[in-house]
């Protein structure tokens, strides 16, 4: 029986992979093989919190020709990555200036001048994205306004994935799904708004025209002179994971579970009305053209530092431990800026609980706890104000990515949800950009037909909600946590 070869290059916010997909067209059966794993460390140069985007660039290709070496030759290779990140090149395609991170504090204080100066609701109707302080528009009005001189010498702009496959291909492409998190496309057309890019002190001709995903880009050549053909994905790493969640009706939402949690639904039709708006609700692009309406939750993030600082090891240890903790002694708003990149991610939490007249948690369990709790919470915030937005209530929760491998997290969602929710796949991103390709090469006929495959080969497991008294209690303090609060997005 033959196969085909897939390769999905994901990165994520601390590590990167390169997966092997194989897949049999008589019986659509799809696996999964990690080819090798790498780190993914932000490093400080020049000030500047920055991507050390040439380790990266070389992980991939050591990575690409370890596959060759073992006798697989892919049909195609696919890069997913987080977003808003660009990359400056000069005519020669050389890098003008350095890989910054959105996690810098360059972009302090440039959201708020952007709503003065434009006008929030004009941003909010040319773009329809979520107010976030490291949005692309933001970071090139801070590079413009801090190096003129490089800004004069650039020719083109891209986002991360669009940057390494121009790297492994020589050729450019601005594919649509990433492009559309930079709040600097046009909500009505698609194409990059003059309006914004002038703001930022950006030039129409760095930009290409944004292409939907499955277009095919180049080549990339390995040492021993094989060419293999490069396809841009849904290159944002949230696209390729919602691609892949097995959302079987439209009342279905879905929870990618990770360094962030993005909590939304699938609509062929952007929702950029006023409440919208007051909600801080983005319509990012998806696959076929679809929009992903969510909202950017911090997520996990702020355990991974407070393990980091910690230096815990044992993360299923700690999740059993806080599933054995009294709940909601101490409640934060996760969303809130102070978390985004704080000195110290443990400070920051029992500071937060201070100023809220909370208990302090001071054991690496009682911190974990107050953060799952807080995230529960939050995601029921979310999930009723994109239920209200819709008219129409969810009737199940898909949660995928790493995230759902936290099974106290899991349960303390449908909880406060009151949702059932379906866990899984894992992989989400991953077996997202083997789709696009799969559907690239004819393989799958559309996004629909992928997910069947992914419910076949990756079945997801039930979780049903059950009555919580604590979370209950819990939500009523959290919406009394004390104002005016520095949200995240607003």
């Amino acid at each position: 029986m033959t196969h085909r070869n897939f390769v999905a290059i994901d990165l994520g916010a601390s590590s990167g992979r390169i997966m092997l997909a194989r897949y049999q067209p008589e019986t659509q059966a799809l696996t999964l093989e990690q080819v090798s794993r790498f780190a993914n460390q932000r490093c400080q140069i020049d000030g500047y919190d920055c991507w050390d985007i040439d380790a990266l660039e070389q992980s991939i290709r050591a990575g690409l020709e370890q596959l060759l070496a073992s006798g697989v030759v892919p049909d195609s290779i696919g890069i997913d990555t987080w977003g808003v990140d660009m990359i400056m090149l000069d005519q020669a395609g050389e890098r003008v200036g350095l890989p910054v991170s959105y996690r810098d504090k360059r972009t302090h204080g440039l959201m708020a001048q952007a709503q003065r100066e434009l006008g929030r609701d004009v941003i909010w109707q040319h773009t329809g994205i979520q107010f976030l302080p490291f949005n692309t528009l933001y970071q090139l009005r801070a590079f413009s306004q801090a190096h003129p001189e490089q800004r004069d010498r650039v020719a083109h702009a891209l986002m991360i994935p669009d940057y390494l496959q121009y790297r492994l291909t020589g050729q450019l492409n601005w594919e649509y799904t990433n492009a559309s998190t930079t709040q600097l496309l046009n909500l009505a057309t698609g194409e990059w708004d003059s309006t914004l890019l002038n703001w930022a002190g950006a030039h129409a001709g760095w930009f290409g025209k944004p292409q939907l995903p499955g277009m095919p880009v180049g080549e990339w050549q390995s040492r021993s002179g094989a060419r293999i053909p490069v396809v841009a994905v849904a290159t944002h790493d949230t696209a390729s994971a919602v691609l892949a969640t097995p959302l079987a009706h439209s009342d279905e939402a879905y929870l990618c579970s990770g360094t962030w949690s993005l909590l939304g639904f699938e609509s062929r039709t952007p929702f950029n009305d006023h409440a919208a708006l007051e909600a801080n609700i983005t319509n990012e692009g998806g696959a076929e053209g679809r929009y992903r309406v969510l909202k950017n939750i911090m997520g996990l993030w702020l355990l991974q530092r407070i393990c980091d600082e910690l230096q815990i090891d044992n993360l299923c240890a700690l999740i059993d431990e806080a599933a054995h903790y009294p709940a909601c002694l101490s409640i934060i708003d996760a969303n809130d800026a102070r978390f985004i990149n704080p000195a110290s991610m443990v400070r920051e939490v029992q500071d937060a609980c201070v100023e809220q007249a909370m208990p302090v948690p001071h054991s690496p369990v009682a911190l974990a706890r107050c953060i799952f709790d807080s995230l529960a919470l939050l995601y029921r915030q979310v999930s009723e104000e994109l239920a209200a937005l819709r008219g129409t209530a969810f009737t199940r929760l898909h949660i995928v990515g790493g995230g759902s491998q936290n099974p106290l997290l899991n349960q303390l969602c449908a909880n406060a949800c009151q949702l059932p929710i379906s866990v899984g796949p894992v992989e989400a991103s991953t077996l997202g950009n083997v789709g696009s390709q799969l559907i690239a090469h004819g393989e799958m006929a559309d996004v629909n037909a992928f997910r069947r495959c992914v419910a076949r080969n990756f079945p997801s497991h039930l979780i049903q909600p059950l009555s919580d008294s604590a979370l209950t209690d819990g939500w009523l303090r959290f919406q009394a946590l004390k104002q005016p609060r520095k949200e995240l997005c607003l």
